[in-house]
């Protein structure tokens, strides 16, 4: 299977501060990885490297079979679709969620005298119908809520037909039906054999969609685990993860995880 991305014995500091330390992580073709860990984990810096923003300070990283340091960034970038709060902001409120899509095609975020092609006026209004929110086309960005901003955002970012979709954690924020319909979203697209791949940052495991093949638990900017989804999601693992003792129950194709009680853990002694 093709390297997507080919992460060897990455380091990331800045300053005096050591974000991520010795990483190595191999991503193939047709996978779909989470990506788990506590805040300061180093995730999104990891998310930044795999987009192309991002250069290792040591070691080696390959996306797309184009080596981090020795290729053109803002030629791999739109090869690869990216929905982040950071990306987010840069959005103008009053843009309209139709533009806010169909602006990717250039790499843009904001609709000004660049010309669009019919192909990617329906391809944007197709992307807005896949993630249910084709009815706010002409409504502007900042009246949305939240969760029909993730959707749109994601909408965005499959607008270049990238071969890599990274999602830094899409539903946070999100009430209980907002997460509950993105995750549905995203299993389609996880279950699709034409989607790129795809690579989703969460700190729940409850956010997991149906679909998804692999985990990689990072702790403190190392890896504490990787690999297939069922061997790397367990009790034991997560625990190590979040240092904290947790219990993990499945319930069908979702996962879900909480604090092992005071009584049980008292009685382990």
């Amino acid at each position: 299977m093709t390297e997507v991305l080919d992460l060897q014995d990455v380091t990331i500091v800045r300053g005096t501060t050591t974000i991520l330390e010795g990483l190595s992580w191999t991503v193939r073709e047709g996978e779909r990885w989470v990506v788990l860990g506590r805040n300061g984990a180093g995730k999104t810096t990891l998310l930044q490297i795999a987009s192309g923003r991002m250069h290792p300070t040591s070691g080696t990283a390959d996306v797309l079979g184009e080596r981090m340091g020795r290729v053109d960034v803002f030629e791999l970038r739109p090869r690869i679709g990216l929905s982040s709060a950071a990306l987010a902001e840069h959005i103008p409120s009053g843009e309209l969620v139709r533009d806010v899509v169909i602006t990717a095609a250039y790499g843009v975020t904001g609709r000004w005298r660049e010309q669009y092609e019919d192909l990617d006026e329906s391809r944007a209004g197709d992307l807005l119908t896949v993630f249910g929110v084709d009815h706010l086309a002409r409504r502007y960005f900042g009246t949305l809520s939240e969760g029909e901003r993730k959707r749109v955002q994601i909408a965005r970012a499959l607008m270049s037909d990238p071969e890599l979709l990274l999602l830094d954690e899409p539903a946070a924020g999100l009430d209980l039906g907002g997460r509950e319909e993105l995750v549905g979203a995203l299993a389609e697209l996880a279950r699709d054999p034409r989607s790129p791949v795809l690579v989703l940052v969460t700190h729940h495991v409850e956010e997991i969609p149906p679909g998804f093949t692999h985990a990689l638990l990072l702790r403190q900017g190392h890896v504490e685990a990787a690999g297939p989804l069922d061997e790397v999601l367990t009790a034991e693992h997560l625990s190590a993860t979040f240092g904290l003792g947790l219990e993990l129950d499945r319930h069908g194709d979702r996962w879900s995880a909480r604090a092992v009680p005071t009584s049980v853990r008292s009685g382990a002694h």
